[in-house]
Formats: structure tokens, sequence, C-alpha cells
């Protein structure tokens, strides 16, 4: 709203230093700012309504040092998350952009599922919370949602290097500097996604199609639409299971919104995609103000999520903010990138996926239930060998990272 008004007031008024909100880098540093400043100044306020309110996490008994002490601690804090994401969005962001729209959803709706689980735990005092069907409905149709906008709006597109453009304002003529070869540049609908250690980085999802003798667009929105369902409910439940201990899931997802966000910023400018080779996205950059509200909340929300945490983000944080990761890649075609950026989700859901499969099948066989690892997922794995949870999480954080620059690396490897 704010970036309408001072646009307003730089061609009315002609303001001195108005003109600031037309520059994408100046409206996230805002958007930064303040979600840093009500998840910190207005945190607090929340946690004291949360308390009185007696919204207390209830603790299974799992045999881990320091578990009881956690007893009784207010949840729901995701809360505290969702306003210092959407606040600053509303603030800075031009609202009529398809992908700000597209996040804003995401976040609304997420957050909603999490909330509903957290009441059903909280209020309702049923520990099992929404039944995991209902959350896979919800986390599908966001899917959906997302993969039916991508494929068929007509403000989604990305710019390709044509043969024989059609006439309209997106052509755009270019020159080699080396041979003086003339090629033409459009923005056109395409099915094509980044992916690294591949011919120019790009990969056609039409190409899955091939394998099986098979063509034509609505079989290739069909296998769109399965990655994009499948990504956004494994990102989210991953998101879910690491929000295990204080601060494990909001400094890793900081660090993956930040890397996200660097990525938006140069698949949306028009240079810097064509100094790395990437794919340009048109109208994208403005994501990067979400990003930057996005990593202002999780590290706000650090301020009292770390340990000792004194609120916890319960669902309505951690399959908000998962939904948001998934969300966010898909739209900025890097959701191939996930299995290493969100490298930390991976592995703590694998690790809860086979210490279940290992165990059920172990028993079949055996009569008798077998486990890979002292406890699922791995961080409790590391706190029944003795470490502290504190040091179990920077480490994580650490290898969290490790693969967000690693994930920047893949854009020069060809």
């Amino acid at each position: 709203m704010l970036y309408y008004l001072f646009n307003w007031i730089a061609d009315d008024i002609h303001i001195p230093g108005s003109g600031l909100f037309q520059y994408i880098s100046f409206r996230t540093a805002m958007a930064v700012i303040v979600s840093l400043i009500i998840t910190t100044g207005y945190g607090s306020r929340l946690i004291r309504v949360l308390r009185a309110k007696q919204v207390g996490e209830t603790i299974r008994d799992l045999g881990l040092e320091g578990e009881k002490k956690k007893q009784g601690t207010p949840t729901m804090g995701g809360l505290i998350i969702i306003a210092g994401i959407l606040i600053p969005t509303l603030l800075f962001a031009k609202l009529e952009n398809i992908y700000v729209i597209l996040m804003l959803i995401t976040t609304v709706w997420m957050g909603a599922i999490g909330f509903l689980d957290d009441y059903i735990k909280v209020f309702r005092k049923n520990k099992e919370g929404l039944a995991g069907r209902f959350k896979i409905v919800g986390q599908v149709g966001l899917g959906i949602i997302i993969a039916c906008t991508m494929h068929f709006h007509p403000d989604i597109v990305v710019r390709e290097t044509v043969a024989n453009p059609a006439s309209g304002t997106d052509v755009e003529m270019h020159v080699q500097e080396n041979t003086g070869r003339k090629y033409y540049t459009e923005d056109v609908k395409s099915t094509k996604t980044n992916i690294p250690f591949y011919k120019d980085n790009e990969f056609d999802y039409a190409k899955v199609l091939t394998l099986f003798g098979l063509s034509g667009s609505s079989l290739t929105f069909m296998v769109f639409l399965v990655v994009v369902v499948f990504i956004v409910t494994a990102v989210s439940n991953g998101a879910n299971i690491t929000d295990g201990i204080d601060g494990l899931a909001t400094g890793t997802s900081a660090t993956i919104g930040g890397t996200l966000g660097i990525l938006a910023y140069v698949s949306g400018n028009v240079i810097f995609s064509d100094y790395l080779n990437i794919m340009y996205i048109p109208n994208s950059g403005e994501l990067v103000i979400f990003a930057g509200a996005f990593v202002g909340a999780c590290t706000g929300f650090l301020w009292y999520n770390s340990y000792p945490a004194q609120v916890f983000m319960g669902d309505t944080g951690s399959l908000t903010i998962g939904g948001i990761i998934a969300a966010f890649a898909v739209m900025i075609r890097k959701e191939l990138l996930i299995p290493m950026l969100c490298g930390v989700f991976l592995v703590e859901l694998v690790s809860v996926i086979t210490q279940v499969s290992y165990f059920k099948y172990t028993k079949r066989k055996y009569g008798e239930g077998r486990r890979i690892f002292r406890m699922s997922p791995l961080h409790h794995h590391y706190q029944k060998k003795g470490y502290h949870e504190a040091k179990i999480v920077t480490r994580f954080w650490i290898l969290g990272i490790i693969l967000a620059i690693l994930t920047i690396v893949t854009l020069k490897v060809r």
C-alpha cells in the first residue's frame, strides 16, 4: 500500500526521496526492518496473550533431556511469523502482481490449516490434532491452485530466444557481441524449469512424456501438476517434522528464504539473468519483497524461539513456512533445487519414513520391530546420543548454510 502512496507522492507532489519506493532493493530492506519490528516488538505481547489463554504445548514423554521444562510453553506462535510476513508484504509489494498474490494466498491457506490443527490440539484437547487426511487434502488443494495459476495465467511467462517472433511489445532484438548475429527474445508460456548439471540448466517437463512416447500440452500440465503437489506436500511436512527442538526449523527456514530471495532477484533481473545464463522471469523480482518479509519474520521469531524457547510456532508456523518455501521455489522455477536447498528438511523427513518403514518391515519378518535410529526425526536421534539441543540446532544451521551456498553455486554449473 505504501508503494502506491509514495509513487503518487513522487509523481504528483514531487517530494524528494519518495521515488525510493520504486526500487525493489529499498522496499525489500524496509520489509525486513518492519517484519523484525513486528515479530520482536509485538511478539512478546502475543506470548502474554497465549499464556493468559493457557495456549500451552503438551509435551509427550520421549525420555529426552529437558523436555519436562517445556511443558506448558505457549504454542501457536506461528501467528507472529504470519503477521511478520503479511503486513510488510501488503505495505511494500505491488499487490496486483500475480506472484505476490499467490504467495499471500499460500501464507493464509497454510496458516489456516496449521491454526486449525493447533486449535484442535490445544482447545479440544485432542493430541492428534487435525486428521492427517485433511492436512493432505489442504496441501494438495494448494498445489493444484499454484500449478493451475502458473500454467494458465497470462502474466506468468518466461523470456526465451525464438527464431520467428510474433509481433508484439514483448519481442526484443539482440545482437551478439562476438559475431554480430541478431536474435530475438519473447515472453512466452513455458513448461521449462531450472535444474543444475543439465544443458543450459533448463529442463522441460514435456521431456518426461517422451520417455513414454507421449506428447501434448495437457499431459505436460499433468506432469507439472503432480510435481508441484508433491513438492508442496513434501516440503510443508518436512518443515513440520523439523520443528522439534528450539530454533531448528526457524533458523533453517531463514537461510532458505534468503537464498530463494537471491534466486528471485537474479531471475527477475534481465541483466543478472543474462549474465548468469539463467531463465529470465518477468515480474518475478517482486517476490524479493516477500522473501525479505519472510526472512525478517523467521529471524525475529528466533528472538523468542531460540533455546530456551519462550514460544513454539506450532503447526500454524511450520506448515506455513514449508508451504511458502515450496510455492516460492515453484514460482521462480527452482523447484528442482529443493532437495539440495532444503536438505535439512529432506533428511529429517527421510529419517522418519525409513524409521517407520524399517520398523514395520522387521516386525512382519522377525515378529519384533527394529530401528535404524535411536529415535526419529534425526534431531531426536542426536539428543538420545547425549548432544545438547542447542549444539544440534547450531550444527544443522551450519549444514543449511552450506547447502544454501551450494544451491547458489549451481547457477554457474553446466
